[in-house]
């Protein structure tokens, strides 16, 4: 086989083998450096309080909430409110189409109302929605995974972010028609398909502008939100979260969420890995932990904001790293057990052209998203233990660790090479 200007098949996973050694050295060093350079950061860090009064005020009107029971939900329409809810539904869905519409809505409504946290935090945590559905149909997943598997985690990833966007934007609609009328209309939100949970944290928020305690309400609502209609629902279970190829999170790197900052003339990476997604509790307490990095850091915050106001999201991971990621391909694509290994640590190898990643216009068709499950989450009083203040997590630099996530996919897709040049 020629190997052609870089290295190919069994050869190439040997090389790959032992460079891991020297691999690791370099992850290790690079891992010594963090402390310093994080622990700098975070002198300037600050907790995301929660008032006090606050949690006491939010706990008594979901006590009430839950006393009062659906029954006591039902309220008589005037019909400048039945003509402001079909407005917010028609621009909830027109921005709905897909992760790229989805992404910027947030970021908009963020550039319109600062106070909104939720709503950067959204934006960032919706990049990397789309990052991992274009990976999908990039240069190493569909060595990994067959058409019908790529297909199911698409359906999956797509599902929970339109749930989601559905529920928490139209929230933010409301929202922003009660600035404008100067009232708050949030006894509406039932009628939006949103959890009794939401109207008193919305109320509060009104009376007390804590944004912190909205945030949290917000992570905790959509969270359990998806609870039951993606993460425990059966098809899903079967055909995404009880694969091998979901279990093995840690080697593909699904995990992983980061936010790209501008630092020193240079993109670097922020965030914190997930390690059970099957977890509601995990995936709230991570979702506090990434809000307390993206807005209790300075720095990442500063350059967070820029990299999110200066770059559009396309999907493609070429948007904050063009150097390793590109959007249009520079080669055929290569069949499986053919691989031309192409990584370095956080670099190309000498000749390697970069890796192929799509946009998402360029990965996946738009897919009308089915009506939500009816029902209602909140219970019992069980969320009320997240509303705490949150410190800043004292490891959140991701970069070194993105990398070595990117190589380890690289190495699986060369030993499932090997294994097909060898059967040949």
């Amino acid at each position: 086989m020629n190997g052609g200007p870089y290295r190919w098949s069994g050869l190439d996973l040997l090389h790959k083998i032992a460079d891991v050694p020297q691999e690791a050295w370099q992850w290790l060093k690079a891992k010594a450096r963090l402390p310093a350079h994080e622990k700098k950061l975070l002198i300037a860090a600050h907790r995301m309080e929660v008032e006090t009064a606050s949690v006491e005020a939010l706990s008594k009107r979901l006590h009430r909430r839950l006393d009062v029971g659906p029954a006591g939900g039902a309220i008589t329409l005037a019909p400048q409110d039945r003509e402001l809810l079909e407005r917010i539904e028609r621009e909830r869905d027109v921005h709905n189409r897909n992760n790229v519409t989805r992404t910027a809505a947030y970021l908009n409504m963020y550039r319109e109302h600062p106070e909104l946290h939720w709503a950067l935090l959204a934006h960032m945590v919706s990049r990397n929605g789309g990052w991992y559905m274009t990976d999908l149909q990039g240069e190493l997943m569909p060595l990994l995974l067959d058409g019908n598997q790529r297909q199911a985690v698409f359906a999956f990833l797509e599902r929970a972010n339109a749930l989601i966007f559905r529920d928490a934007y139209a929230q933010l609609l409301l929202y922003r028609a009660s600035l404008q009328c100067q009232s708050p209309l949030f006894y509406l939100l039932p009628l939006l398909g949103v959890s009794s949970f939401m109207r008193p944290v919305w109320e509060l928020f009104w009376e007390r502008k804590d944004s912190v305690a909205l945030t949290i309400g917000l992570i905790v609502n959509e969270q359990n939100h998806i609870e039951q209609r993606v993460v425990q629902n059966p098809v899903f279970r079967h055909s995404v979260i009880e694969t091998l190829f979901f279990q093995a999170q840690s080697l593909l790197q699904l995990n992983q969420i980061v936010f790209p900052y501008l630092h020193n003339g240079r993109i670097r990476m922020a965030g914190l890995i997930l390690e059970n997604y099957s977890s509601l509790q995990e995936r709230i307490e991570v979702g506090k932990k990434l809000y307390a990095i993206l807005f209790g850091i300075p720095v990442v915050s500063k350059g967070a904001r820029e990299f999110a106001f200066s770059t559009s999201h396309s999907g493609s991971r070429a948007d904050y790293w063009p150097h390793l990621f590109t959007w249009t391909r520079k080669q055929p694509p290569v069949p499986r057990g053919q691989l031309k290994e192409r990584l370095n640590g956080c670099k190309l190898r000498p000749g390697a052209v970069q890796l192929y990643s799509p946009k998402l216009a360029d990965s996946w068709k738009d897919c009308p998203l089915s009506p939500p499950e009816p029902g209602d989450w909140f219970q019992n009083m069980e969320a009320m233990w997240h509303f705490t203040s949150i410190e800043a997590p004292i490891s959140f630099e991701m970069t070194q660790e993105y990398c070595s996530g990117l190589n380890k996919i690289e190495l699986a897709v060369l030993a499932g090479g090997l294994l097909v040049s060898s059967s040949e």
